[in-house]
């Protein structure tokens, strides 16, 4: 198996590579890349054919600050889904994704915290936050996300695109629409704020969907202590949301930290 199977060849080539780098490092509001028909156009139809209904999807959340499912179940899945997870977790595209992030050594874990599944129904929406930075078992460094849309037909009116946001959270910067076979590559950091909060209004029977990747090292020069996901409150939400969700964060964040350090198991 080799990338070109899976991954459109027009960005395997030395000349993209070498302009996706220049493109990652300068992008704002913080380091990432948008790439349009990232997949073969043949390989990400399957994909798109054969994308599991919701409820196949192992793990739903129906919380104060996000409404989606996800899944890294791929036993349950169309073969395919695994065939891109290998592509994807291959010495092949570890050297790629170096080369075009400048993320030296990085690698997925083969668990549900490595590559699966996001699936959005009506309604659904996700908070503006920060990922978990330490994978909370191997505690190894969470470093780049790879998102792959895989949804077609895709109205502006449906909302949900992928918000970025400066490091103060006072501006959204950056909205990226959920073209079909577009792949979004950012670096996971303290102030990779991200999310889509605009609940997406779609018909019966569309939903959002989206191929997920983590990248990790085992070393960050820049490292800070364990944190889980943390969720904040956009500048024009209601007082009562921004302290709740203020709260919330303190104290689950506070939990997980003081779990972990005594060595009890934190990704709940």
């Amino acid at each position: 198996m080799t990338m070109n199977n899976h991954i459109n060849p027009a960005h395997l080539e030395p000349a993209a590579i070498s302009s996706y780098h220049k493109q990652f490092q300068e992008n704002k509001p913080y380091k990432h890349i948008v790439l349009d028909n990232f997949l073969v156009p043949e390989f990400a139809t399957i994909l798109y054919e054969n994308f599991p209904g919701y409820d196949k999807l192992n793990k739903a959340y129906k919380g104060y600050n996000e409404y989606k499912a996800e899944g890294s179940n791929f036993s349950d899945f169309n073969e395919n889904f695994l065939k891109l997870r290998n592509t994807l977790a291959s010495q092949d595209f570890y050297q790629w994704i170096s080369s075009v992030t400048g993320i030296k050594d990085v690698f997925i874990t083969d668990d549900k915290l490595g590559a699966g599944l996001h699936q959005g129904l009506n309604g659904s929406f996700l908070d503006i936050h920060i990922d978990f930075n330490i994978h909370p078992s191997l505690n190894v460094h969470r470093r780049l996300n790879l998102l792959i849309y895989l949804q077609k037909d895709w109205k502006p009116e449906y909302n949900g695109a992928l918000e970025l946001w400066n490091s103060d959270m006072s501006k959204c910067e950056k909205k990226v629409f959920p073209e079909f076979n577009r792949c979004v590559i950012f670096e996971t950091s303290e102030i990779s704020y991200h999310g889509y909060t605009e609940k997406i209004n779609v018909p019966d029977g569309v939903t959002r969907k989206s191929f997920y990747a983590y990248f990790y090292t085992n070393d960050r020069e820049d490292a800070v202590e364990y944190h889980d996901t943390y969720f904040r409150a956009k500048p024009e939400d209601p007082v009562t949301k921004k302290v709740i969700t203020s709260i919330k964060e303190r104290l689950k964040n506070g939990i997980k930290a003081g779990l972990k350090k005594v060595g009890f198991k934190v990704d709940w």
